[in-house]
């Protein structure tokens, strides 16, 4: 018994040994989950861009008797007073992604922009048959401001987020008729206002990555986008009216409609 027990005691004294001499077993690795990214936050940014009119016809007619004025082309029926220029401004809102990652994107945005959308238009008309004096007809255009208040509806690949928008449009617009007859200012009408109508378009905006050079905060929230609005202030009718001339006047009509194609840069609050 004594032999026997020996010789256990020695076996499982090399067991141990050889066991203490076999690598240890790794612990299991920590599961660390990859962020998803999310569009729901509100941010703010900056955006420029090429603005332009459309139906940008001018069109007059005369008060009773100044009517034959028109017919005979010594006040223009018809002016068109095309503008284009560039546009900059800035722009804050909202966006609520129902699904992280790909999904249904929903969101406001408001903003504000000068627009560089001045035109005037000058003619001379001579017509010795109608009118012995040289005639001068000006007209003046001008929507130097513009904001909106849009819903934007979109779907989002990830980082990549498509979108319509639409909504409300206003406007800083001054509109400038003078007629002259030889030297003397004859007719005269002037407006400017804040008009407002609505505006409409889509784009196209992406996330930036944390390691792009562009990324200058270092996150995921620095988002580049381009998009078009349309947008349209209505028609409005100026009364050029009599400041020495025979009769009342004249009625000049007015359309503010155009677009804007531009870039932007947003921060967005809540990279996740």
């Amino acid at each position: 018994m004594k032999r026997l027990f020996l010789g256990v005691a020695a076996t499982l004294m090399a067991s141990s040994a050889l066991a203490a001499d076999l690598p240890r077993r790794a612990p299991p690795p920590v599961f660390t989950p990859v962020p998803v990214f999310t569009w729901t936050g509100a941010y703010f940014g900056i955006n420029a861009g090429y603005a332009y009119t459309e139906s940008d016809t001018i069109r007059t007619v005369g008060i009773g008797t100044l009517q034959n004025n028109v017919n005979n082309l010594l006040r223009s029926p018809a002016v068109r007073l095309s503008q284009d220029g560039f546009s900059a401004g800035g722009q804050v809102g909202y966006n609520y992604q129902f699904t992280p990652g790909s999904g249904i994107v929903v969101g406001v945005e408001a903003d504000a922009q000068y627009m560089d959308l001045q035109r005037t238009g000058v003619q001379s008309i001579f017509r010795p048959a109608f009118n012995p004096n040289v005639l001068t007809n000006t007209y003046r255009t001008d929507l130097s401001f513009l904001g909106t208040i849009r819903g934007r509806v979109g779907y989002a690949f990830d980082r990549v987020f498509v979108y319509g928008t639409g909504g409300f449009a206003y406007g800083d617009v001054t509109q400038r008729v003078g007629f002259q007859t030889a030297a003397p200012l004859t007719y005269f009408g002037s407006r400017s206002r804040l008009d407002t109508g609505y505006a409409y378009g889509g784009g196209i905006e992406y996330a930036l990555p944390t390691d792009s050079f562009l990324n200058f905060f270092r996150s995921n929230a620095v988002t580049m986008k381009a998009e078009y609005i349309c947008y349209d202030l209505g028609s409005h009718n100026l009364l050029v009216g009599s400041v020495g001339g025979p009769g009342v006047g004249y009625i000049s009509r007015f359309r503010t409609e155009g677009g804007i194609a531009r870039a932007g840069l947003n921060f967005k609050f809540g990279s996740y």
